[in-house]
């Protein structure tokens, strides 16, 4: 049947070669022929005729090349064939476009036979690096995916940044160590910015011939790699300065009001100074007092006296979260325990101040 199919096309093709190359033939020739056997449709014939000669000797082994390649085809995966098929359309699509100038030229070897040839050309060897290429055509469609997918990752992490002021890290609250559990416990959103100039002074402290502040700042440089590295929050240092500003405090504020920052601290006057600038600020004092436990005047509560305070017959005491306790008349009760009684609280941005007065005092005086 295949044979059948490669004798019909070679009886068709040799009769539009002969169609269109007879007349040129005779032409080139010279020869003197009747009219009806120079025309086009004897040239046809016998072009058809020939080619029909031909396929005799050449249609079996054609024949069974293409039996060959369609077990080939039929054997190969799929993955081959589709990129096969891709890479061939392809190739005859650039052949196409190659062949509109060719068949401009008033040659008719050039614009009718050449076009054909690459046709076969292109064809074949699109096939062929469409076949051979798969796996690298597949890593690049992967790839682009990629891209995509991280583009789009990247968009969303930015505008989730816009949405989100920044934290900006000033150097006492990194050496205070609680940021670290405050951005464990993830109620700080948002990226956290650590600029050059802050960097820059724990570095220093760090290298300072005074053991205390040497600790403080080798201290703050572990929580700063700790938060960057095991906590789940962003953090960018910005290799950002400004000379024509003095003092690290006064470059936060400004970094904060370039960026619509907020100020992460706590440092109590630069507390005061962010809110006369109208910048933003979290101090990490107020948090910590916010979470302690509420005491109310007229409460009991058992308490060391640990030494004497400011004022004469004062008494200085701590809770175990560090909240001091002033006690009046205590003074006489340094290093003993006692039942005290709460009189007022003061809370400020510094931290929470307790005033008690002894138990003893008190029933002594109610008697």
């Amino acid at each position: 049947m295949l044979k059948r199919i490669v004798q019909v096309f070679f009886v068709i093709l040799g009769g539009a070669l002969g169609f269109i190359f007879y007349p040129e033939l005779i032409s080139i020739l010279s020869l003197e022929l009747p009219g009806w056997i120079a025309s086009d449709y004897v040239g046809g014939l016998v072009g058809a005729g020939i080619f029909f000669l031909l396929s005799l000797w050449l249609a079996g082994p054609i024949a069974r090349a293409m039996s060959i390649v369609e077990e080939a085809i039929v054997k190969a995966p799929i993955t081959d064939v589709l990129f096969g098929t891709i890479g061939l359309v392809l190739g005859l699509t650039v052949a196409y476009l190659i062949g509109i100038p060719i068949g401009e030229f008033s040659v008719p070897i050039l614009s009718q036979v050449l076009p054909i040839f690459i046709t076969i050309l292109f064809g074949y060897f699109g096939y062929r690096i469409g076949s051979q290429k798969r796996d690298e055509l597949v890593s690049l469609v992967s790839s682009f995916g990629k891209i995509s997918n991280k583009e789009k990752k990247r968009d969303e992490q930015s505008s989730s940044d816009t949405a989100v002021p920044i934290k900006i890290f000033d150097t006492s609250v990194i050496i205070d160590g609680r940021i670290a559990d405050v951005c464990r416990t993830r109620f700080l959103e948002g990226t956290v910015v650590i600029p050059k100039f802050v960097l820059d002074e724990l570095q220093h402290i760090a290298d300072s011939s005074d053991a205390l502040k040497r600790n403080r700042g080798r201290r703050g440089l572990d929580i700063l790699n700790q938060i960057q590295k095991e906590l789940p929050v962003q953090v960018k240092i910005e290799d950002i300065d400004f000379d024509d500003v003095q003092g690290v405090d006064s470059k936060l504020v400004k970094l904060a009001q370039k960026t619509s920052g907020i100020v992460v601290t706590n440092d109590f006057n630069l507390n005061k100074v962010c809110d006369l600038q109208g910048v933003s600020v979290l101090n990490i004092n107020d948090l910590a007092n916010a979470v302690k436990p509420v005491v109310l005047p007229g409460e009991e509560m058992h308490v060391q006296v640990i030494k004497d305070g400011k004022e004469e017959k004062q008494g200085i005491g701590y809770l175990d979260d560090g909240t001091m306790i002033v006690i009046e008349e205590g003074r006489s009760y340094i290093g003993e325990h006692l039942e005290v009684i709460v009189t007022s609280v003061l809370q400020t941005s510094a931290g929470r101040m307790i005033f008690a007065k002894p138990k003893i005092v008190e029933k002594e005086k109610a008697l």
